[in-house]
């Protein structure tokens, strides 16, 4: 059976055992070898990504982001649900609340974020207007009516290199920019599945209020202990939205470089 559904977890969703039929998966990429879990849900086959290792072990500005979605590629997924922990920059998305990203900033600074480097790759200019697939969004906003739970259609996602947490003064930029959300895995996922040509959606779940809008002192636990708290809704909102689209459905995004081409 083809596998063209995928999740890539983040911090908190590493639960594979979502799936039937589960079997470990090492899939060789020009970038690096990458493990994966495969498993059956409703009759559709899907790949289960944990983006940052096992146990938690790779910081996100150091995660093989072109490893991880060249992987998913050879496997023939054509549709990516990538779950994130994010900071609020927006009073209106509280702590547990879901929002599917409609747009980011990219504020990274060392990561690889292109497939295209120039010589045999070529040079190309990927169009980013709508970053994250509205098919799968919309997909997502039926799963999170059906299960009655909080969630926001759009937000701005800020990318941010980390492991670090944001200084108050650069969340407040962030904020008369645009921000919504900060996290530190977006990008250059989201870019490379555009290059890829793949469907991409982003499920981020807010833990917390971002420094300077939080009363506290922000930790990795706290993030850890919201995640643990609504891991249960993250996990039935990918699932539904897996059993809401069909593994074969055709995209423009899955034309990107075709468009690009014609233009």
């Amino acid at each position: 059976m083809s596998v063209r559904i995928a999740i890539i977890g983040g911090t908190g969703v590493y639960d594979p055992n979502i799936l039937d039929n589960i079997r470990d998966e090492k899939v060789s990429t020009a970038y690096g070898e990458v493990g994966m879990k495969i498993g059956d849900y409703q009759g559709k086959s899907v790949a289960f990504l944990n983006r940052h290792g096992v146990g938690h072990s790779v910081p996100p500005h150091l995660v093989n982001y072109r490893a991880n979605i060249a992987a998913l590629k050879e496997l023939g997924v054509k549709s990516i649900f990538a779950t994130a922990a994010v900071g609020s920059l927006n009073r209106n998305m509280a702590p547990g609340h879901f929002v599917f990203s409609d747009q980011f900033l990219d504020f990274t600074k060392v990561r690889k974020n292109t497939f295209f480097e120039g010589g045999e790759q070529g040079v190309v200019h990927i169009d980013m207007t709508d970053p994250y697939c509205p098919e799968l969004r919309k997909v997502l906003t039926s799963a999170a009516e059906d299960l009655g739970l909080t969630y926001h259609r759009y937000g701005t996602y800020v990318t941010c290199e980390g492991p670090r947490f944001e200084t108050p003064a650069e969340i407040k930029m962030y904020q008369l920019l645009g921000g919504d959300l900060v996290g530190m895995t977006s990008v250059p996922e989201v870019v490379l599945a555009r290059e890829k040509e793949m469907c991409y959606a982003n499920i981020s779940m807010v833990t917390n209020y971002a420094a300077g809008i939080s009363p506290t002192k922000l930790t990795h636990q706290e993030v850890l202990d919201v995640m643990a708290e609504n891991a249960g809704n993250l996990k039935k909102l990918a699932m539904k939205a897996i059993s809401l689209i069909d593994p074969e459905r055709g995209c423009l995004c899955q034309e990107a470089l075709e468009r690009l081409n014609k233009e």
